[in-house]
């Protein structure tokens, strides 16, 4: 997410060609596309990044092109292997978002742009879907509720509103699944995309047919349902000569990429917290049941036997993407950075509600709106971008609350991906918790790590039981007398969107959609 432009960046040595096995792991995010070649000791041995846009027509929309997925998943492919002989690359897996909405064709084309999982358009789809389906027996059964993370609303409203669309519709997917198809040529459906999609049932392991029904989706729309650790199959002729990769090169399943972050940070036992700043902001906690909190999602971890307790912010580096994009084009994220250095804690009394796309969890409210609150003339551009990252960062403490109000403890917190990069990010983060960051190497590359472990285990580089477990670099402390500040601003952050709650869809008249 920090970076403009493709890159390539290697440890010591790294064009020297590797002579030993080696496993490679792509991660689709919301705004870039990584991939890292890992060793047979579990070394990062080079990462290659390049970006692409998340596209917002309407307010409330979150779409992507599948295409530049590929064309991302091929470059970066391309990168790593530089100097580099291809045979020894045992396997591959690809992490993504989750779940993104790929609509393809009797082909196997890609029908429209992907509707994202921070999609909040399907408002009214989502008030229909809780009529018909309560919450009191649909939570039990899948353990989501209607929010707008689920697809249902989201096929609901591609039926309404784009007739066309939902005609050509003869498969869905997710965006790992889509690349990981295009890679192999099978067909499947990655357990965690069919546990958030809101359509599955865990506990008997099976699509919920009074959902696919009601709303008209054909059960054969559904490929079948795959562990993250299990092969899919080798790449088909057309992405070897793509990618250059041998054809005979292991692809698995892949994982949804908040649970590949976590694997990658060594989430498995409780009291440690992961806390990803990717486009969205993920929170993370292992269990070993499934034990589903409303606030909450929930999935299963890549690592058998155990589970994730999670929730998702729509907008979290997506905003500072768009802060910057909009504002100050041309900047580096290091720039802004500086000048939010210069600004004290709390931003002068600037409060911003980071809900530019709805909110998911913990409220599950895709009405709610992205909110600057306490404005005046003497705030510049570095007030309005620190109360971005301060207002991420109280997200993060509300979900925190959320687990702790539930009987679990958060006692140890690890914060990767891209915004792990930011010092100053970190340095709100850890202020505003109150509690002091792990952070962790490699961590603004998590999803495509952990992805590329659980290859490593496909391939037997290495098991379970000796996982490796990413080193930590150090600790951000929160910053020395801003905790009174942070505890303020958190509680006008907190009564604000209360205030604003039944405020916000009365802005009915900015949806695209309106009658």
């Amino acid at each position: 997410m920090w970076t403009g432009r493709s890159t390539l960046c290697v440890s010591p040595g790294a064009y020297a060609p590797v002579s030993e096995a080696a496993v490679l792991g792509i991660d689709i995010g919301t705004t870039a596309c990584k991939a890292v070649l890992v060793d047979e000791r579990a070394r990062v041995v080079a990462t290659a990044e390049i970006p692409h846009d998340l596209s917002t027509p309407h307010p409330g929309w979150a779409e992507e092109n599948p295409d530049d997925w590929w064309r991302g998943a091929v470059g970066v492919t391309r990168q790593l292997l530089r100097n580099r002989p291809p045979h020894h690359i045992r396997a591959l897996g690809v992490s993504g978002m989750v779940p993104a909405l790929v609509v393809l064709d009797d082909g196997g084309r890609v029908v429209r742009p992907a509707i994202q999982q921070n999609d909040a358009r399907a408002v009214d789809e989502i008030a229909v879907l809780r009529d018909q389906f309560p919450e009191e027996t649909f939570f039990p059964q899948t353990g989501a509720t209607w929010n707008q993370q689920v697809i249902p609303p989201k096929l609901l409203w591609l039926r309404r509103h784009e007739p066309a669309t939902w005609a050509r519709l003869r498969r869905i997917c997710g965006s790992y699944e889509f690349v990981t198809g295009r890679l192999t040529g099978t067909a499947y459906t990655e357990v965690n995309w069919a546990l958030e999609s809101g359509m599955w049932a865990p506990r008997h392991r099976t699509w919920m047919e009074s959902v696919l029904a009601w709303i008209g989706l054909p059960p054969e729309a559904l490929a079948p349902v795959r562990w993250p650790y299990e092969p899919v199959g080798t790449l088909i002729a057309r992405a070897a000569d793509d990618t250059g990769l041998p054809r005979d090169t292991m692809v698995i399943a892949g994982s949804a990429d908040h649970i590949a972050a976590g694997l990658a940070a060594g989430l498995a036992a409780r009291g440690d917290v992961v806390l990803k700043l990717g486009g969205a902001g993920d929170f993370l906690y292992a269990v070993e049941e499934f034990a589903p909190i409303r606030e909450l999602f929930i999935d299963y971890h890549d690592r058998p036997g155990l589970f994730v307790l999670n929730g998702c912010m729509a907008a979290s580096g997506s905003l500072v993407k768009w802060f910057r994009d909009r504002f100050r084009p041309g900047a580096s994220y290091a720039d802004l950075d500086a000048a939010a250095a210069t600004v004290p804690p709390g931003s002068d009394g600037l409060i911003v509600l980071p809900y530019f796309l709805g909110e998911k969890t913990p409220l599950h409210d895709p009405w709610a709106r992205g909110t600057v609150l306490g404005l005046t003339l003497a705030h510049t551009p570095a007030h309005l971008y620190r109360a971005i990252l301060e207002g991420v960062a109280f997200g993060f403490r509300h979900h925190i609350e959320v687990l702790e109000h539930a009987g679990y403890r958060a006692e140890r917190l690890f914060v990767v991906d891209g915004g792990a990069r930011s010092d100053v990010w970190c340095t709100i983060l850890a202020s505003v918790v109150g509690r002091a960051l792990h952070r962790i190497v490699g961590g603004e590359t998590g999803s495509a790590y952990g992805v590329a472990l659980v290859a490593g285990v496909a391939a037997e580089l290495w098991d379970w039981e000796a996982l490796p477990r990413a080193a930590i670099t150090g600790m951000v402390d929160p910053q020395p007398g801003s905790t009174a500040v942070y505890d303020d601003a958190y509680g006008v952050y907190r009564d604000a969107y209360r205030r604003l709650r039944d405020l916000f869809p009365r802005l009915r008249w900015t949806r695209a959609d309106r009658s």
